[in-house]
């Protein structure tokens, strides 16, 4: 029996969730553009709709390669978020705000 349809998960239902992770991600990026941390949270949670789309077609396909990469991307994921965390809070210390507009006024 195929492991998809035992679960009860079949790739349509993942593709469709990743899809609206997406969805959900670009919309947060498009209608926050005030705090970084929001901004922040947005880009992760597309990285987390393309790893879903990677497990779904690595599950359908029956090799394990998807899920290698999903385990590389989640690793540059947690190095891209605490070296942004870092450079948050020394832009807070520096400038006691995070928004994004006033973080635009560095220029020059």
């Amino acid at each position: 029996m195929n492991p998809a349809i035992a679960s009860g998960l079949a790739p349509g239902h993942l593709l469709a969730l990743g899809a609206v992770l997406f969805c959900i991600a670009v919309a947060g990026i498009f209608l926050n553009r005030k705090n970084v941390i929001v901004l922040l949270m947005s880009i992760e949670l597309m990285l987390l709709a393309v790893n879903v789309n990677f497990v779904a077609f690595s599950r359908q396909l029956g090799d394990a390669a998807g899920q290698v990469f999903v385990f590389f991307i989640l690793t540059v994921a947690a190095a891209e978020a605490a070296i942004g965390l870092a450079i948050l809070v020394t832009l807070f210390r520096n400038r006691r705000t995070i928004n994004v507009a006033d973080i635009d006024t560095l220029k020059g």
